[in-house]
């Protein structure tokens, strides 16, 4: 399980855009399949999560789920429940666990969507790997910039001999070529 986030800035809750992230999609255990994707399809959404009477994750109900679950094995979506389809126990974070630790550990064990808890257990938000990606983009495009202002400035007399040799082949070739 993944430690409270140590660095200013690094914890699932410090992210702008956390607050602003809509309000997960929840249904209790016994919600038949056929209400719960009625849901997910009028929201847009691509899961939804399984609380217990306080609130409290039990479980992730997926796209991936009705087809491989539902559609697959000919189920009926009206009498088939949630709780019988659903990853059980999934992995949670913490509102102030650092976001890197579950972008590792979401790649490494191939997960999805991540339900993010307060510290009572209560369901906040859930984080998808897209947001983990866009929430880190921005770093890893200002670190790239910076590998490639240092290799350029410590590399800049073989870029302007290289350079130079371009250029002079260019104009010859042009000159031979205005000559014929």
């Amino acid at each position: 399980m993944p430690e409270t986030a140590v660095r200013t800035g690094s914890r699932l809750m410090d992210r702008p855009e956390y607050r602003s992230k809509q309000q997960p999609l929840t249904c209790s255990p016994d919600t038949s399949v056929f209400d719960a994707v009625t849901k997910m399809a009028a929201k847009n959404y691509g899961a939804v999560i399984v609380v217990d009477a306080q609130q409290k994750v039990i479980g992730v109900f997926t796209e991936r789920d009705v087809m491989n679950k539902l559609v697959a094995k000919e189920l009926d979506p009206r009498t088939t429940l949630v709780s019988e389809l659903m990853t059980e126990n999934p992995r949670v974070a913490r509102e102030t666990d650092d976001m890197i630790d579950w972008l590792r550990i979401m790649s490494n064990e191939r997960f999805r969507r991540l339900p993010v808890v307060d510290s009572d257990g209560h369901i906040k938000a859930v984080f998808t790997q897209g947001d983990f990606v866009s929430y880190t983009w921005p770093d890893l495009i200002y670190q790239m910039r910076s590998i490639a202002t240092a290799t350029v400035t410590k590399n800049w007399p073989f870029f302007m001999i290289v350079g130079g040799i371009a250029l002079y082949t260019l104009l010859m070739v042009l000159v031979i070529g205005l000559i014929s």
